[in-house]
């Protein structure tokens, strides 16, 4: 198959779109229907439906707290990166930013980073999908199915750009109606005009009812924070894939603009309906699923089968987003200088195949690993990829402090979204985010992934500067 190498136009900004109207070669494939549905989809994550669970069972009611001080969190975050997106879109989105504004050895680092996060995730995912479509199909065992699926999604991604926006529109929208139908009947059957349902507890009264809001504490909403602090990640992947759209501008302003009524619905709203149809220490909760709970309590009918499909189809489309995450990350590394120069170059359907079949295999690598060693060799890699996502969002902020001046200075015009009381809310951010990485070394599993997690970038980091520091002895010419 032929392939051909893309650089930026003359004249024409790194990052900026090209001709085609995409990034640096890429197709622009994706429509706005896609990019829409994936900037509500990135916010729906897997661990919403498995994960929130843990968090009501830590910290009762008061996980409500802890949902919206990291939402407000995300929010902030977006905005920033909605604003450097909007004015500069491409497929590197805030590694692209970091090593514009920071120095090189910021975008090359964060960007392998945020790679190597979503390779492990490729694991986790593929597993999880695994073993609830082997207990659909016990004959086929759950290595097999890890493979089957990863196979796909990877056809998908390789065909082209609007093949991987389509599934996820598909797998994006099947999350959204599925949470949405949950919070509208849950509400129903709070305010007791739900036809058939059989919980005549429900109501606001379990919010305080079983030890108050705060059942265990003030502290515990610092608990909860360390709980569903990652279930957050993947709100940002819709700047990279910006980049691959016909009017990138447009679609990042939009989905800004629109994360936080996306995080109040989808999470605020469906664990306040959870909380208010069960009593937050009913052992069900922990037992079942906070979601496959709550639908039982009401009387809704194969409540555990229904959310095994919702579960399945957050895990693929976590997985498709994450295979296609990774390899535009590598893309633009490659691009850069920062990554084997294969992985810049695109196929004749604008596809960058070398940077999507690398990613595949070190995530089918990560799978073996999975299977093989979970308790060392997988472990090991949770743990050194646990605090990666708050180390983006703390570049982001770092970023968007010196690429607001640049943008000002460059190209004015393109600063259609700006973050809000610049630069007193972008400093309370990087308080809010330090704060949670130093809260988490008082946690016996959080200091575990503070910890390995800052080994693995500083070896990054420490990369990175030896090939800047070589670079410069050979006389290179920076990449911009």
């Amino acid at each position: 198959m032929t392939s051909q190498t893309t650089m930026a136009e003359p004249g024409q900004q790194p990052g900026e779109p090209g001709k085609q109207g995409s990034d640096d070669g890429l197709q622009a494939g994706l429509k706005n229907r896609h990019l829409s549905m994936i900037a509500i989809g990135g916010v729906i994550g897997a661990g919403l439906f498995v994960g929130s669970s843990a968090g009501i069972a830590a910290a009762g009611p008061a996980i409500l707290v802890s949902y919206a001080l990291v939402g407000m969190m995300v929010v902030l975050v977006m905005r920033m990166l909605g604003e450097m997106a909007a004015a500069r879109p491409t497929s590197g989105s805030f590694s692209a930013y970091a090593d514009r504004a920071l120095g090189r050895w910021a975008g090359f680092s964060i960007g392998w980073l945020y790679w190597f996060f979503w390779v492990v995730v490729l694991a986790v995912e593929a597993t999880a999908g695994a073993t609830i479509l082997e207990g659909w199909v016990p004959a086929v065992p759950q290595w097999a199915w890890s493979l089957i699926v990863m196979v796909v999604l990877t056809a998908t991604n390789l065909v082209s750009v609007g093949s991987y926006g389509e599934f996820e529109f598909w797998f994006a929208g099947i999350k959204v109606v599925a949470i949405g139908a949950f919070v509208v009947v849950g509400l129903l059957a709070v305010f007791g005009v739900l036809p058939g349902s059989d919980n005549p507890g429900a109501g606001f009264a379990h919010l305080t009812d079983a030890g108050g809001f705060f059942p265990e504490g003030p502290g515990a909403i610092l608990t909860g924070i360390l709980m569903v602090v990652f279930s957050f990640m993947g709100s940002e992947i819709v700047t990279l894939a910006a980049g691959e759209s016909s009017n990138p501008q447009r679609a990042v302003s939009k989905a800004t603009n629109s994360v936080i009524w996306r995080i109040a619905v989808f999470y605020l709203g469906s664990i306040f309906v959870v909380l208010t149809l069960l009593p937050w220490n009913d052992a069900s909760i922990v037992k079942d699923g906070s979601y496959v709970a709550a639908l039982n309590s009401i009387g809704i009918p194969h409540a555990g089968q229904v959310m095994n499909v919702i579960v399945l189809t957050a895990v693929l489309s976590c997985l498709n987003s994450g295979l296609y995450t990774a390899s535009r990350m590598a893309f633009s590394l490659g691009r850069r200088g920062d990554a084997p120069q294969a992985f810049a170059r695109v196929n004749k359907r604008g596809v960058p195949q070398a940077a999507i079949l690398s990613s595949v295999v070190f995530g089918f690598v990560a799978v073996f690993f999975n299977y093989q060693w979970p308790d060392t060799v997988f472990q090991f890699l949770l743990n050194s990829s646990g605090a990666v996502a708050l180390f983006v969002w703390l570049v982001i902020c770092f970023t968007q402090l010196r690429m607001r001046g640049i943008i000002l200075r460059e190209q004015p015009e393109k600063l259609v979204v700006r973050m809000w009381l610049f630069p007193y809310l972008t400093w309370a951010t990087i308080a809010m985010i330090s704060f949670v990485l130093v809260y988490m070394l008082t946690d016996d599993a959080g200091r575990e992934q503070v910890l390995l997690s800052l080994l693995v970038a500083a070896l990054v980091v420490a990369v990175s500067l030896v090939r800047e520091a070589r670079g410069r002895k050979a006389g290179a010419t920076p990449v911009e």
